[in-house]
């Protein structure tokens, strides 16, 4: 026996394994996708094995309020994940509590095919004086209406304000579903919390025709320019008088709102890009519904909504940072785009294989409408979160007890904000 060559190759075989073990690194980042973005992530980590043997992507999926927590006290305490991920207004608040979130701008100044990223993407990704996230999904969220009830009842996709009027009484009064009880609403909306009321508001402000619900970039309050005011004056009676939706609707959030959609008791409601792959499928709504722009008032152009950007964030006390970042960029790259909007329904590039989608899919993948951003006031006010509860408070007194005029009421409402707006801007 040659002892030399067997040493030799004992050698090689423990230099290899070393190798080996050296090159084995798993990257982990947090969302709150649920399993649609455990397999998305999946899938995108496959994709990026292939150029990066021996790496693997952990995906760990969160409720929102602990994503939050988790992805808070980590980074302050240095046990940060490589990457998280999520919607950018959510990144946000990640941020102001941890200020130890990486500037991508250079990194993305690294990438060389991104001409697909909009104006809007890239403002959306930035807070402050720093790009935060880079944006990797659009949010995107259209109205939806029941198939078959639009086609009990003798009616077409509703494309105005008065369309919507007409079509949730019917859906309300005439039996849609056929099954000879009055348990059926117009459509399913929520108010509990500032976000479920003023994010319905912004739906239908931005998608028909404008911008801004509550304040604008210069600080000034809107909610009376008669042409919002009477937007929200409409929407606030959809709550109250015209009883379009669930006597309970002032106590529904995210998920009471879904137990309506889901169990097929609204004719109308929002769809986001996200909803789509679970309501096309056997167990929910199996497709029954058509999707368009939110409705229009007073001859605007009505239009689909951006609500919000998903994105991936690098901590700087990432444990395997440079990695992260190279991750983060495969993000924007075919293959993982392309996983993104098989899993999830969503991405940024233009250039995706549409073949297996179902209609309501490649909706919002093809995007031939009017697209409008949400404007994220808390981007650029401090203060906005303060003014977001006030303004919901107020308004919820109005569900609870619709005033006698809804003009005066939306006057001294504005007056009170401005008020507020004086006094908060003052602290900061």
């Amino acid at each position: 026996m040659n002892v030399r060559k067997v040493l030799s190759t004992i050698g090689s075989a423990a230099a290899a394994l070393l190798i080996g073990q050296a090159s084995a690194q798993e990257l982990v980042i947090w969302h709150d996708l649920g399993d649609n973005g455990v397999k998305w992530f999946q899938a995108a980590g496959a994709e990026f094995a292939k150029t990066r043997p021996g790496v693997t992507v952990k995906s760990v999926s969160f409720p929102t309020e602990q994503w939050f927590g988790r992805a808070i006290s980590s980074i302050n305490t240095d046990t940060a994940p490589d990457l998280i991920y999520n919607n950018y207004e959510r990144v946000i608040r990640v941020a102001d509590q941890t200020n130890k979130l990486m500037d991508l701008r250079p990194v993305l100044a690294s990438v060389s095919d991104k001409a697909f990223l909009s104006e809007d993407d890239l403002r959306v990704a930035t807070h402050g004086n720093k790009m935060i996230i880079l944006p990797v999904q659009r949010v995107q969220m259209a109205l939806g209406v029941r198939k078959s009830w639009l086609d009990k009842v003798g009616e077409k996709f509703p494309a105005t304000w008065a369309d919507v009027q007409r079509v949730a009484v019917k859906f309300r009064d005439a039996d849609p579903d056929g099954n000879g009880r009055a348990d059926t609403f117009g459509m399913a909306l929520q108010a509990a919390k500032p976000r479920d009321l003023i994010h319905m508001l912004d739906l239908f402000m931005f998608g028909s025709g404008l911008r801004h619900t509550v304040i604008d970039p210069q600080g000034k309050i809107v909610i009376d320019e008669p042409a919002r005011a009477k937007v929200l004056e409409e929407v606030l009676k959809a709550y109250t008088e015209y009883r379009y939706m669930s006597p309970d609707t002032i106590n529904h959030s995210f998920p009471e709102m879904y137990q309506i959609i889901e169990g097929g008791r609204a004719g109308m409601f929002r769809v986001g890009d996200w909803n789509v792959r679970k309501w096309d499928g056997p167990t929910v709504l199996k497709g029954d519904f058509l999707v368009g722009p939110w409705p229009a008032f007073d001859g605007r152009k009505n239009s689909v909504v951006i609500g919000g950007m998903r994105g991936v964030a690098v901590p700087e006390n990432s444990p395997n940072k440079a990695l992260a970042v190279e991750f983060a960029k495969f993000l924007l790259g075919k293959p993982a785009q392309q996983a993104s909007l098989d899993n999830v329904g969503s991405g940024v590039r233009k250039d995706l294989d549409l073949a297996a989608l179902s209609e309501r899919q490649r909706y919002f993948a093809t995007a031939n409408y009017s697209l409008v951003a949400y404007d994220f006031p808390e981007a650029i006010h401090a203060f906005y979160p303060e003014l977001e509860a006030a303004y919901h408070r107020k308004l919820l007194t109005a569900l609870a007890k619709p005033p006698a005029n809804w003009k005066a009421f939306i006057t001294e409402t504005a007056n009170e904000m401005r008020a507020l707006v004086t006094k908060l801007s003052a602290k900061k």
